[in-house]
């Protein structure tokens, strides 16, 4: 390792040491739950201990008690008291962010996690039959995973622990013996709000010694189950911890996983057109996502950038539990990236119960997909989880010649190494090949009229069999997790990425000529294959505390990235080819016109911190800012005879945020925010002098609401983005560029996503976006016209039902409407992409452990462009059909 490298890395870890011993020194006493467990509360008095008078009444007792050893005086659920009530004109919703379960000698411990004021928590018990039923009413779960939270057979005796939201204020927590309704006394503890539970298997028995006395009892740190609703809450990537979206000053979109499945999506793309994302139609050959009027390559695995993410349809889907989009600027937490937005793909973890599911689907196009998904403990005490999933798919496409492959294997292993600790690893295999490279069809024939005719959507103007591609991509990573006290913690995580793309030819349209029919071709070849090597390490502690009456959600840290890319690229001439009576075949490669070998390196350290602070229960300001180095190499030969070259450069930027929230009732939030972007260059000036970085800056007001009991939500944005310092052309120098350039986009955003009934989701979204040319320097002068390929309108609406109850439970069907307008193909705005609207549609029955789906994507066969320029165009899939069955083991 190089000493910069080994300098980055004794960054990352004097602040992992120093936060450790800063917050050592200055956390609170902790209480542990099973010590509040086994104090004795006295007989007169059930009501809910505040947590002072618990620390005293533990700190009085020598030797702690086990949990068979507690006296139970109570057995009467309706005779349990109410905790503390909340002070007069309180209307506090506190969010639980997390349910643990903690088995003992005697029976269960629950414990509803929240970041503060557990003591405020209102608890109605009541007795239904053989369960205990605790209703919170000034309380909502919030879970990283979805809001709802169920464990079947914790312990013996103990049938099922499930932890709900009733409505927009209510939590009501449901725990069912299998006989008896158990017996539950209530305590208060650093963690939260403390359930003990004693089984009715052991109700009324004497306590006896255990030989496990003074042993720690076994915690089960649960991870609920996926979210089957459309309505996530809360996302990591607005703040970098869970936090709920209503309290974020930018636009957050969630695609959950039910989504996902419900459109059998294959790669994000298909997924995020749900959140008006424009981009990665079937044969996209390019990362390049538009969102807000840019295109952006903003890619986060988990949290970690993928620089070089190459071709996006590598992604498998399979193996993501839901999508995070971060509109606008996101440099204040992740560094370097493009202005219109972050997306966040975060993979599936694994689960405390065993899990195993299958599917299979065959579809039109002679498709077929398998895809297997096991976890659950691999030690007796559940400490250590795993989970592995892996897919594989073989297409042909409606494209002539046209063959894909795909395969994934994806696993994660958890290791809870003690109550507040845990490491994760995960580590993935892809492999995506095709058996033709298409780049389209000419649009004359096509977008546009040709005398001699109309060119069939399943031309292929490539050579078969000549043409495979094939790219690789394996990733390792790992995540240590440690919490200090329920308001401190500290996250380190690493991620390396290796992808190698190769291909034995690829042949390049360059235009027809005059007879109409004749194509023009160069060709590719790339030696030894194009290779990506990426690194990130990043170290952050969050924590809560309080300045006076105000309240601070915090996270601080560093980040330290380097990457590389290498590789050689000839280019030949080729022979021609007649669009209308195609000749296959040719093996000869012409001129050798050139032959570049080109490398870059980047290394870059980022120092980041924000603040979500409330100044009180409805008023919240976020301030943040980041500051980044950026050291960057380029490695060029130009020409057949040109000599190595590199260029080197370093860049500093900081990257501000400031927003406000007002929440002038809990389910409404009223929100304006300003923040910046930066993105480092690689154009140079004719002095060989790289470009400062590409700067961009985002104004954003809006409003966020909760609906229909948090079940449904909107939110309604206005942005302006500015990018500066955009390279040109030196008109003088054509081979160089100067930077004069700057866009100036402004539009609107409506998305609105939940259930409106039950059984009755929706997803929709509307965005309208105007990205504008305000400097440029080119003649003809583009300035005051459209950036190319954006729409300036685009919907979408996807809806699903499912009969909740009755002999048809289960049996459901969705539709979904999407409507892309048009985009101009040139930069002077003279022709166009036509708009489109396209129909898909969806019939499932999901019943027990058996499920299946059929799924129709363009149900009208619309024929519709989804790309193209002035010269060629790539049209989108005709009508097709896919059955999947699958079943949970």
């Amino acid at each position: 390792m190089k000493p910069q490298e080994l300098y980055y890395f004794f960054l990352q870890s004097l602040l992992l040491i120093g936060s450790v011993m800063v917050i050592s020194i200055y956390k609170p006493l902790r209480v542990n739950a099973l010590d509040v467990i086994g104090a004795k509360i006295p007989v007169n008095n059930q009501q809910l201990l505040p947590q002072e008078t618990i620390t005293r009444s533990v700190a009085s007792v020598r030797k702690i008690r086990s949990f068979n050893q507690i006296e139970y005086p109570l057995t009467d659920n309706q005779k349990l008291v109410q905790s503390s009530p909340i002070p007069p004109g309180q209307t506090e919703v506190i969010p639980v962010t997390g349910v643990k379960l903690n088995s003992t000698d005697k029976g269960l411990e629950v414990i509803l996690e929240t970041s503060s004021k557990s003591d405020r928590l209102q608890v109605t018990p009541k007795t239904e039959g053989n369960s205990y039923v605790a209703d919170i009413p000034n309380a909502q779960l919030r879970l990283s995973g979805g809001n709802t939270f169920r464990q079947s057979k914790p312990v013996p005796g103990i049938t099922e622990v499930s932890v709900t939201n009733i409505d927009a204020n209510t939590l009501r927590l449901t725990v069912t013996g299998e006989a008896l309704a158990p017996a539950v006394q209530l305590f208060d503890s650093i963690e939260g709000l403390v359930f003990g539970v004693t089984s009715n298997a052991t109700t009324g028995q004497q306590p006896t010694p255990s030989s496990s006395e003074n042993q720690a009892p076994i915690e089960l740190d649960v991870i609920a189950p996926p979210d089957t609703g459309y309505n996530p809450t809360d996302a990591a990537i607005g703040a970098r911890t869970n936090t709920p979206l209503r309290d974020i000053p930018q636009t957050i979109n969630v695609i959950p996983q039910q989504v996902i499945k419900d459109q059998r999506a294959l790669t994000i793309g298909e997924a995020l057109r749900n959140v008006g994302v424009v981009g990665g139609g079937t044969f996209a050959q390019s990362d390049r996502l538009i969102l807000r009027g840019s295109g952006t390559t903003n890619i986060l695995t988990d949290g970690l950038r993928n620089y070089f993410v190459g071709y996006r349809d590598l992604i498998n889907i399979g193996n993501v539990e839901r999508i995070e989009v971060l509109r606008g600027p996101a440099s204040v937490l992740y560094g370097q990236g493009s202005l219109s937005g972050t997306i966040n793909l975060v993979t599936k973890q694994p689960l405390i119960d065993p899990f195993d599911a299958a599917t299979f689907s065959v579809g039109s196009y002679d498709t077929y997909q398998g895809t297997l998904d096991l976890s659950g403990p691999l030690t007796t005490d559940k400490s250590v989880l795993y989970r592995l999933n892996g897919s594989y798919l073989n297409s042909n496409g409606f494209v002539d010649f046209y063959n894909q492959q795909r395969s994934q294997i994806a696993g994660a292993l958890a290791w809870n190494i003690g109550r507040n600790t845990k490491l994760t690893f995960n580590t993935s295999y892809a492999d995506f090949s095709r058996s033709a490279t298409y780049q389209g069809i000419p649009a004359l024939g096509t977008l546009f009229s040709n005398p001699l005719g109309k060119l069939p959507r399943t031309r292929f103007l490539g050579e078969p069999g000549k043409e495979d591609q094939d790219t690789s991509d394996t990733r390792l990573s790992y995540k240590l997790e440690h919490r200090f006290n329920k308001n401190w913690s500290i996250e380190n995580a690493f991620q390396a990425i290796f992808t190698k793309y190769s291909n034995d030819l690829k042949t390049f349209p360059l235009g027809l000529l005059a007879d109409n029919r004749t194509l023009r071709r160069d060709a590719f070849t790339n030696p030894g294959g194009l290779n990506y090597y990426i690194y990130d390490l990043d170290t952050h502690v969050t924590g809560r505390f309080k300045t006076g009456s105000i309240e601070h959600q915090v996270v601080f840290g560093t980040e330290y990235a380097w990457n590389q890319l290498y590789g050689v690229q000839n280019r030949y001439n080729y022979t021609s080819i007649d669009i209308f009576n195609p000749v296959y075949g040719n093996t000869t490669l012409g001129k050798l016109i050139s032959s570049n070998g080109s490398g870059l390196k980047v290394d870059n350290l980022g120092v980041y911190a924000q603040d979500l602070i409330a100044l009180s229960e409805n008023l919240k300001i976020v301030l943040g800012g980041r500051y980044d180095w950026t050291n960057q190499t380029d490695y060029t030969t130009f020409g057949l005879f040109g000599s190595p070259s590199s260029n080197s450069s370093a860049s500093e930027a900081f990257s501000p945020r400031l927003g406000i929230v007002y929440q002038p009732i809990k389910l409404l939030s009223l929100y304006a925010s300003y923040s910046r972007s930066f993105t480092p260059q690689t154009s140079r000036t004719v002095n060989n002098e790289l470009f400062k970085p590409d700067r961009g800056t985002q104004y954003e007001v809006g409003v966020k609401a909760d609906l229909l009991g948090d079940k449904l939500s909107a939110n309604l944005a206005l942005f302006q983005l500015t990018e500066s310092n955009v390279p040109t052309v030196d008109l003088n120098n054509p081979d160089y560029s100067i930077p004069v350039g700057e866009v100036n986009t402004q539009g609107v955003e409506l998305f609105v996503t939940g259930e409106i009934l039950p059984g009755w989701n929706v997803i929709a979204s509307y965005a309208y976006a105007d990205p504008r040319i305000t400097k440029d320097n080119s003649t003809p002068s583009p300035v005051g016209k459209a950036q190319t390929g954006v729409p300036l309108n685009q919907a979408s609406l996807w809806t699903t039902y499912t009969i909740p109850k009755g002999n048809l439970q289960g049996l459901g069907g969705g539709i979904g409407v999407f409507y892309v307008g048009d985009r101009y193909i040139d930069t002077l705005n003279t022709l166009k992409v036509p708009s489109y609207v396209r129909t898909d549609a969806a019939l499932f029955y999901r019943r027990g452990k058996f499920d299946a789906t059929l799924n129709f994507q363009n149900l009208f066969d619309l024929a519709y462009f989804e790309s193209g320029t002035n010269t060629s165009v790539t049209y989108g899939s005709p009508f097709t059909a896919t059955l999947t069955l699958g079943w949970k083991f």
